[in-house]
């Protein structure tokens, strides 16, 4: 079976080894999602995407680390990563760039790879953990633990924040697919930005009553990564890293499901696991992030879409674009946001300049209804 062969390799252990498929699966299903693969790519086409995106992320992160606040030579950069001074230089290099760059890679990494699971569940491309309230949900329970229960900066507010974007996304989905037009991709964005909307007001009620709470989170709740130091990095990479296999485990799941759930249960996809560890993934990816960086809007939208225009809809080579694009984007965004302005512009600002034309462009296409 020609399906079978191209999406169904038996490495994933989260998708039964489709010989064992019904026989009677239904040929029309099958038909349909041969026709909803669309836009192939050759293999030598996205392997350069994603050495081209590779190339990418050696480059942004060079830039991070040798371009910012200061007047530091590349050589005194050099030396600082090198070596094992104790100048202001070298503290400055080392307990600021280095982090801040890391967080970034990271941040990057896991709303990239939220972005793509989430499109590919609800199959809705306009799908993004800032439209559908994700980050707005791990924002306000971060507000929350900071404010009334002396949550820290660092290890803290991961716990609220993971909580709040499970809680958040458990909403948006239930209002989004149920009702009239149930699990429409306008429904699921207006839910999203309705319910995100809400929490954002009450997030920034209770950081402008408390003056103590608004001066701790004024640059985290813009998305900032100015000032992040490895405190941060220590407390969400393991979250990041466990929640990026899962999705790596997922990728043949999604190439099933994305082609609808007769064909899914055709190939023998466990779609309520395969549903239940995707809502996991994006909760924990989102939810560290979130809270250690800050809502970043619009990473998870751009990052899939330029995903699929490249490499093509199988989920395996979009997840691994996507995980040096995700990154790449956020790296980059951060580094024109030091060199813009005369001081530290925020990188949420700016991906907010990135993705809104995506969006866009994206809500002017005729064929928007699914994947």
């Amino acid at each position: 079976m020609v399906l079978h062969d191209r999406l169904a390799r038996p490495w994933s252990p989260l998708l039964p080894d489709t010989s064992t498929a019904r026989p009677d699966a239904s040929a029309d299903a099958l038909a349909a999602g041969r026709r909803r693969t669309g836009r192939r790519r050759s293999t030598r086409t996205r392997v350069l995407a994603v050495v081209a995106s590779l190339l990418l992320l050696a480059a942004s992160s060079a830039l991070s680390l040798f371009v910012g606040s200061g007047d530091l030579s590349p050589q005194i950069v050099l030396n600082a990563l090198m070596g094992d001074g104790t100048t202001t230089n070298d503290l400055l290099v080392r307990d600021y760039r280095v982090p801040r760059t890391i967080l970034a890679v990271l941040a990057g990494l896991a709303l990239g790879l939220a972005g793509v699971v989430m499109q590919a569940l609800t199959r809705n491309p306009l799908a993004d953990p800032g439209l559908l309230g994700v980050n707005a949900g791990a924002y306000f329970a971060v507000v929350v633990g900071t404010g009334f229960f002396g949550a820290g900066i660092a290890s803290g507010q991961i716990v609220w924040g993971v909580v709040g974007a499970g809680i958040a996304a458990a909403v948006v989905y239930l209002v989004g697919t149920t009702g009239p037009a149930a699990g429409t991709p306008v429904k699921l964005v207006l839910a999203g930005v309705a319910i995100g909307a809400v929490l954002s007001g009450f997030s920034q009620a209770i950081t402008f009553a408390n003056p103590t709470v608004f001066d701790r989170v004024r640059f985290w709740s813009a998305g900032s990564l100015q000032g992040r130091q490895f405190d941060s990095v220590h407390a969400v990479w393991l979250l990041i890293v466990v929640a990026a296999v899962a999705v790596l485990l997922l990728s043949r799941s999604l190439n099933a499901l994305t082609m609808g759930e007769e064909v899914a249960r055709a190939l023998g996809t466990n779609i309520p696991l395969v549903r239940g560890v995707g809502f996991v993934a994006i909760t924990l990816l989102c939810g560290a992030a979130t809270a250690a960086v800050g809502p970043i809007t619009f990473v998870g939208l751009v990052v899939p879409f330029v995903a699929r225009f490249t490499v093509g809809v199988d989920h395996r080579w979009i997840i691994a674009f996507s995980l040096v694009a995700g990154p790449a984007l956020v790296l980059l965004s951060d580094v024109l946001g030091r060199v813009l302005v005369g001081s530290e512009l925020p990188v949420g600002v700016v991906t907010a300049f990135v993705g809104a034309p995506v969006l866009i462009a994206l809500v002017r296409r005729t064929r928007m209804r699914s994947l």
